[in-house]
């Protein structure tokens, strides 16, 4: 990945029956995760999905957009 930051809609749904990332038509990153929203859990465990699918250090995956929403705006640095 190059030094740019890119910027992905992306779906969450949590409680999930296991841990996967899809791509919609529309270009939009759907990740499913088994964990629950409760106490931001799912969050960790969208950036460390992501993470491991971009293959880039947890903290360069950021939520800036849909901390507490399904529909979040994520960025990679």
């Amino acid at each position: 990945m190059n030094d740019s930051n890119q910027i992905f809609n992306v779906r969450v749904i949590p409680r999930a029956r296991k841990n996967a990332i899809t791509v919609d038509n529309d270009g939009t990153l759907r990740v499913h995760t088994t964990a629950a929203p409760t106490d931001g859990a799912a969050n960790v465990a969208v950036i460390k999905m992501l993470a491991e699918h971009f293959n880039v250090p947890k903290t360069s995956v950021e939520i800036i957009r849909g901390q507490t929403n399904r529909n979040k705006v994520i960025r990679i640095n």
